[in-house]
């Protein structure tokens, strides 16, 4: 299999065309893949269409990896680089593999020595870390962090004492309809000097991204809504 590889395939952040975010070489090689593994075979299909391949999706195979895969799932897909193949993995938004279950195939590449090849794309993490004046050069993706309140306010309470410390951006994220929860509990738990920024729709054209202070935050009246956010602190 060592002619086979697994390309990591970068989608878009939300409805807008693909060449606005993704470079031309990536969208050209997209036409050289027939094999695709995907975390939803839908939203894959629809994006494919978009960026050039419409008129030939039924001509592609797709194969489903997921929060529900099983590891014997994943380990069954080595199958498709048999011959070597070469296969395109596309998340549901944004970089494969980053805070997303392709990690997992990626890793069983690596030890298949299968290459790994990524390409260029949006990531809504870097994006919001670029534009928000936080600390770029030490930081921390911390995902995400429990649900109920109680445990969610003592984790912001870890990660506001864990930025303190080293001077840490960290770096977060939830499950959209949770999000405006998740700020409330923000401005009621962190000090009020702590920075916070909030990026919402990243490359769409309803984008937000502020940094201010939680004493600032609390005089303002925002809605973020089930859009994609990420959230970053710095005290």
């Amino acid at each position: 299999m060592s002619e086979s590889k697994l390309y990591l395939i970068p989608s878009p952040l939300g409805d807008g065309e693909p060449s606005d975010v993704i470079p031309s070489p990536v969208l050209n090689l997209l036409p050289g893949i027939k094999t695709f593994v995907v975390e939803e075979i839908r939203t894959a299909r629809r994006f494919l269409s978009r960026a050039g391949l419409k008129g030939h999706i039924d001509e592609l195979e797709f194969h489903v990896l997921n929060e529900h895969s099983t590891q014997r799932e994943v380990e069954a897909l080595l199958g498709l680089f048999d011959g070597g193949n070469c296969v395109g993995l596309i998340s549901e938004a944004g970089l494969p593999a980053v805070a997303d279950p392709g990690a997992a195939l990626v890793a069983l590449c690596h030890q298949h020595g299968i290459e790994v090849v990524p390409a260029v794309g949006p990531s809504s993490l870097m994006l919001s870390l670029m534009a928000s004046g936080l600390n770029g050069q030490r930081f921390a993706f911390v995902g995400y962090i429990p649900a109920k309140t109680p445990e969610r306010r003592s984790a912001l309470r870890e990660l506001e004492k864990r930025s303190a410390a080293v001077n840490e951006t960290q770096i977060l994220i939830e499950t959209p309809y949770r999000n405006d929860s998740l700020f409330a509990d923000m401005l009621s738990t962190l000090s009020p000097s702590t920075r916070l920024t909030v990026a919402v729709n990243l490359t769409c054209p309803d984008a937000m991204v502020r940094t201010r202070k939680v004493a600032q935050w609390k005089k303002e009246s925002i809605t973020i809504g089930k859009r994609p956010c990420v959230f970053l602190i710095l005290a």
